[in-house]
């Protein structure tokens, strides 16, 4: 078993495009061979009308001689069909092969990302530096600037000093902090639409999704270590 483990973790996406593209040229190629191998020889018919010449010398009247002819020019149009045919299926054989080996490596990228999508998930998205910019009502995500309306910006605002001090608010904690209203006045849909809004703000939503974290039964937080957060 730790064989198995050990030969797995050494398949790279790089190894297994390569392995498979040698596993297809294989299969398609011994495919190829036995199906040209079995194919008629393109030669046989006119083989065959060589040995009426051959072995009819009687056949010497003009009727006889022109259906030799005949013969023998049918012979020369089956071997040049057969000749087109061999061509046909040596294109069409490429084609498989590209269009295996294109196959094998989308469903290999396919993986590769669906792992790494499978990890940004787990992980979360590793934010650096988080800036809100109150006056220019802009906030900076590592190298990425959002124009936000006055509403979400209060509303990241709210989160983000709510992760400095370590907290976790709910939709009626964020709706109250923001109305100044108390909270037995505020509901929590108001703001769950409020984060709504500023994930659509956001743009991107897994990138939003990931940004506000939604923990079950306690309220909305900022998945952003509190050191990296600068408010201005």
């Amino acid at each position: 078993m730790p064989d198995n483990i050990t030969f797995a973790s050494k398949l790279t996406p790089a190894r297994v495009v390569i392995i498979g593209v040698v596993a297809i040229v294989a299969i398609l190629g011994l495919a190829a061979l036995v199906l040209f191998a079995n194919l008629p020889d393109a030669n046989a018919f006119n083989g065959r009308v060589e040995r009426l010449f051959v072995e009819n010398d009687a056949l010497t009247g003009q009727a006889e001689i022109k259906l030799l002819e005949i013969l023998a020019g049918s012979g020369t149009a089956f071997s040049e069909t057969l000749a087109s045919y061999r061509f046909i299926i040596f294109v069409l054989m490429l084609f498989a092969t590209a269009l295996l080996i294109a196959t094998l490596v989308c469903m290999v990228s396919l993986v590769v990302l669906a792992r790494r999508m499978a990890e940004v998930e787990k992980t979360g998205i590793q934010v650096n530096a988080l800036t809100v910019h109150r006056d220019q009502r802009i906030v900076q995500i590592n190298d990425m600037e959002f124009k936000l309306t006055e509403a979400a910006l209060e509303t990241l605002s709210v989160l983000a000093e709510a992760r400095i001090d370590d907290d976790i608010l709910s939709g009626v904690e964020i709706e109250s902090v923001i109305s100044g209203k108390p909270a037995s006045d505020c509901d929590e849909a108001s703001g769950a639409v409020r984060i709504k809004r500023l994930r659509d703000h956001l743009g991107n939503q897994m990138m939003s999704e990931l940004l506000i974290k939604n923990i079950a039964r306690k309220g909305y937080v900022l998945a952003v270590a509190p050191e990296a957060i600068k408010m201005v």
